[in-house]
């Protein structure tokens, strides 16, 4: 445990050690958070509410997910491809610390470093009238457990596409796909709530729902009761299923290193 958060810490100062990135991050979070309000009292066109949605649930959950995806969704989602690229790889798999939970708790630290970023943008968030408290206690208890559980379905998904790197070399134009993806079946734009039926069958059966949808509902009461609970057991379950796929491409990028270095 001492040796991954050592690597925690190690990315977590990385992250912030490129200022001119770190301080756009912030800009563009403030800008994002204001244009999202504009945009959707913009489209409920002075309505009370759509499909039963009022236009303070439709902002604050806008807000939420924006500010939830710069923790979740890391300015990188892993640094595996690069190591490869480099060879650095072959000095991390000398190390006392599984290659997999080295990257992991990187990834993990580089994420953590949002978190001043969003302790600023939240007031600001409350300041233009899109925050608002948690629907009830339930959902206030429960919104911490949910959002650790986002953060690992998304780190893990990460992972899972730093590891192609070992037969690719090269993940960038596979990142940008699936950003664009990930962003989409997540809630992230668009709630699952206004998705047209076929779609929003398939963002269920996904796990990218996960990790910007079920915290955002759960926060803001759109999942109640017993639904709070299979809410949390899919995010578990997609943690245990990622888990092991992660551990199985391991099992098979190991062997190229193995074959390839002799």
């Amino acid at each position: 445990m001492r040796a991954h958060l050592a690597c925690a810490r190690m990315e977590f100062r990385a992250a912030l050690t490129y200022r001119t990135a770190y301080l756009s991050s912030f800009v563009m979070m403030l800008l994002q958070i204001w244009l999202l309000t504009v945009v959707w009292k913009a489209l409920y066109d002075g309505r009370a509410e759509v499909d039963g949605r009022s236009l303070a649930t439709m902002t604050a959950y806008a807000t939420l997910t924006a500010l939830q995806y710069q923790l979740v969704s890391p300015w990188r989602s892993s640094p595996i491809d690069q190591r490869v690229r480099e060879g650095k790889v072959a000095v991390d798999l000398l190390r006392p610390v599984g290659f997999p939970g080295q990257m992991l708790a990187g990834q993990l630290g580089w994420a953590s470093a949002a978190v001043p970023v969003l302790l600023v943008a939240l007031p600001f968030a409350l300041l233009i009238g899109a925050g608002q408290a948690p629907a009830s206690a339930a959902a206030g208890f429960a919104y911490p457990v949910a959002l650790i559980g986002a953060l690992l379905v998304n780190q893990l998904l990460g992972l899972l596409l730093g590891l192609v790197s070992f037969w690719t070399l090269e993940v960038s134009g596979a990142h940008m796909a699936y950003r664009f993806v990930a962003q989409f079946f997540s809630g992230a734009l668009v709630p699952l709530w206004f998705m047209p039926g076929p779609v929003r069958a398939a963002a269920e059966w996904l796990p990218f729902q996960a990790t910007a949808y079920t915290p955002a509902a759960v926060y803001l009461g759109q999942v109640e009761g017993t639904g709070i609970v299979a809410a949390l057991g899919v995010q578990l379950a997609w943690i245990g299923a990622l888990g092991a796929l992660a551990a199985y491409v391991w099992s098979r990028a190991r062997r190229r290193v193995m074959s390839q270095g002799g």
